[in-house]
């Protein structure tokens, strides 16, 4: 006697099998980056849209932030698993005890930089004294202090929205930029780059490496294995977005357009590129080094926090990382 199994049945299991065999159910986890879509979430971006999570046995939601919430927040009141963070965010959180840890520092070099115009007579640092330079505030103002403290001079400093219209029409002689944003605004705008004098921290010994992940303590105590997936796909989203690129801008174009973003792709174009340069900054393209805070980046970091008295102790390089991509 044959057994007959119903057609709808047999296509359940051929759907349930590969799970079975595997041994394993996706783990659902909440990743949460600091702003809307963009291509400095690129590869986060890929590593869902390409599966590279679910083939980790992870169902990841990915949240985007619009600034009026603190991913690093989120993970601390353990309403997600994951985010990414500035360093020097992180590092503050940590110096009050509270369980913050960097499991993967992706970008390697700050992008954070000042731009004046040549027309302006500025050339040097020295130049800035007396202009008018325009400066965001909270941790964006960190590396700009101390720029300012290690040249020995005094500008005018006002506060600077998230547009670069000031700067455009003459208002401000010297502006806060990031190079994979505003930066290239500026020369969407018709300003040429010879027409420009930049500023790069990284240049003065002020290097603070911007986009780790972070996840709270007891995360990574209690499941080590997901953390270190979630990692390994997270770099592989990254590796792939760095190889495919116009597929990649397909992908971030559409989130784009999904959250009505005023943006184009060209603008997306130069940030993906500009990520990637920060991304392998001194630990080059091959992606088994990726994801490694550098011991120095680390103390030069914090140790300008305690100069500028934003935290009263260093927290411990030991605790505050945890080297998950490697170990």
């Amino acid at each position: 006697m044959k057994i007959k199994i119903p057609v709808i049945l047999l296509f359940c299991l051929v759907l349930l099998l590969p799970n079975f065999l595997l041994g394993q159910e996706r783990q659902e986890i909440s990743f949460m980056v600091q702003w809307f879509p963009q291509a400095q979430f690129a590869g986060y971006i890929v590593a869902h849209e390409k599966g590279f999570y679910n083939e980790a046995g992870i169902d990841a939601t990915i949240l985007f932030s619009d600034g009026t919430d603190s991913p690093l927040q989120e993970v601390l009141d353990n309403r997600i698993e994951f985010c990414t963070g500035w360093l020097s965010q992180a590092i503050m959180i940590r110096s009050g005890n509270e369980p913050i840890l960097n499991i993967c520092q992706l970008l390697q070099k700050s992008s954070l930089m000042l731009v004046a115009k040549k027309e302006s007579g500025i050339k040097t640092a020295q130049d800035f004294e007396d202009k008018i330079v325009s400066n965001w505030g909270g941790d964006f103002s960190i590396q700009p202090i101390a720029f300012f403290q290690k040249q020995n001079i005094q500008p005018d400093v006002i506060p600077q929205s998230f547009r670069i219209d000031g700067f455009l029409v003459g208002a401000i002689d010297v502006t806060s930029a990031m190079y994979y944003n505003e930066y290239h605004k500026i020369l969407q705008a018709g300003i040429d780059e010879d027409e420009l004098v930049t500023f790069f921290f990284t240049d003065y010994d002020l290097n603070f490496p911007e986009d780790g992940i972070y996840c709270r303590e007891e995360t990574l105590q209690n499941d080590p294995k997901m953390c270190k997936n979630f990692i390994d796909a997270t770099i592989n989203g990254w590796a792939y977005a760095f190889q495919n690129k116009e597929e990649t801008l397909d992908l971030v174009m559409k989130y784009c357009r999904e959250y009505h973003m005023q943006t184009n792709r060209s603008h997306q174009r130069w940030m993906l590129g500009a990520i990637e340069t920060a991304m392998t900054y001194q630990v080059g393209d091959d992606p088994e080094n990726w994801g490694i805070l550098k011991k120095e980046d680390y103390y030069t970091v914090a140790e300008e926090l305690l100069n500028q008295k934003l935290i009263t102790t260093i927290p411990s390089y030991q605790d505050f990382y945890k080297d998950v991509a490697h170990e």
